[in-house]
């Protein structure tokens, strides 16, 4: 890449479930409309995401780190976006995991100072599920998380330069005037907006945001002990599934069917889902791909990418994030498979399965 060429890079921060993902998509769409090159990377404790299923269907090149945040492999995070570099794009778009904080300190400033002849550095978004954070702020009823795990939502909060008011498609406006109130008030320092990226509104005020100078206030204090007990609640788990049959099934049933099942167990254990994330791809084409989310185990499921049509056979990436422990996770998926298969008619081979805590985040650089 010629050394004039200066990258945009723009990381979305949230918490699990805040429709980073999906943001992430619909951004690059708006950026690639107005003619601009657009390259993605995700990230991940583990390796099989759903997120990274999902946007390369829809064509665009995407790096994937796993092992770690992108705090804790800084380098991988460079040496992805070097490589994406070879179609020279003027942005790149970055999803660090949704458990993680600290990013001003441990990715974005170590960025801008070693790497500041490549890369345009951008405000700091962290996206919030409005739901979530109603409940977390104290104006509606219910706290799911136990205090360790709320303090690394918070810490989130506090170390964003814009904080985007999520999914205001599906909440009662005086609710989102509430909550937009709340955060103006605890974080003065964020700017404060709303969108919707499931309908695509808001994306200019977003992107006009992002094209101003980050935030100059030094990143928080973080506790890195609470923050390591934080992620250890929470369990991790990540599965890739051939799923076939004789004749063809209604994969978006099967979805469906799945995410209910596994929410009905995880219920009856009392445990919090943070995220459920599925992709379910057919065997037919490229593109032939179907999504379900859940953001917690009083929701519903919601399938914002259906399959068109039947399939015969297919992969099925799941992600789960929970508080509760990992094996509790792998019993609820493993029952449900067994039993949405069975009702589809359909075989299941797990291909690869892994269930585990997060290890203590130690990152490779962390500059004030």
């Amino acid at each position: 890449m010629p050394a004039e060429h200066i990258t945009e890079f723009i990381m979305v921060g949230g918490f699990l479930g805040a429709g980073k993902t999906t943001a992430m998509l619909r951004l690059a769409q708006h950026l690639t409309a107005q003619g601009r090159r657009v390259g993605l990377i995700t990230n991940d404790q583990s390796h099989g995401l759903a997120d990274t299923v999902l946007l390369t269907s829809h064509g665009f090149p995407v790096e994937e780190i796993t092992g770690g945040c992108f705090c804790c492999r800084f380098d991988s995070l460079t040496q992805a976006a070097q490589r994406l570099a070879k179609a020279q794009p003027d942005v790149l778009l970055a999803e660090p995991v949704g458990s993680c904080t600290d990013l001003r300190a441990t990715v974005q400033y170590p960025l801008r100072r070693m790497y500041g002849d490549r890369y345009r550095v951008a405000p700091l978004s962290v996206l919030v599920d409005p739901f979530r954070a109603l409940r977390v702020l104290g104006l509606a009823p219910g706290n799911p998380f136990s205090p360790k795990v709320l303090y690394i939502y918070g810490k989130q909060l506090e170390e964003a330069d814009i904080i985007a008011i999520n999914k205001i498609d599906l909440v009662p406006r005086e609710q989102t005037d509430r909550l937009e109130d709340a955060l103006r008030e605890r974080y003065p320092r964020a700017a404060v907006l709303r969108m919707s990226a499931r309908e695509s509104t808001g994306l200019d005020r977003w992107l006009a945001a992002l094209t101003a100078e980050p935030g100059s206030h030094s990143p928080p204090e973080v506790d890195y002990d609470i923050y390591a007990e934080g992620e250890s609640l929470l369990g991790w788990l990540n599965c890739t599934v051939r799923m076939s049959a004789g004749v063809p099934f209604d994969g978006n049933r099967l979805l469906m069917d799945l995410a209910l099942c596994i929410r009905r167990t995880l219920a009856a254990e009392s445990v919090e889902i943070a995220h459920l994330k599925m992709t379910l791809t057919s065997d037919r084409g490229v593109g032939q791909v179907g999504t379900l989310n859940l953001v917690g185990t009083a929701c519903e499921p919601e399938l914002p990418q259906a399959l068109e049509h039947g399939l015969s056979a297919g992969e099925l990436v799941l992600n789960l994030r929970a508080e509760g422990r990992p094996e509790t996770l792998r019993d609820a998926v493993e029952n449900g498979l067994a039993a949405s298969a069975t009702g589809a008619g359909a075989l299941a081979q797990v291909l690869y399965l892994e269930h585990f805590r997060p290890a203590r985040p130690t990152p490779t650089h962390r500059l004030n």
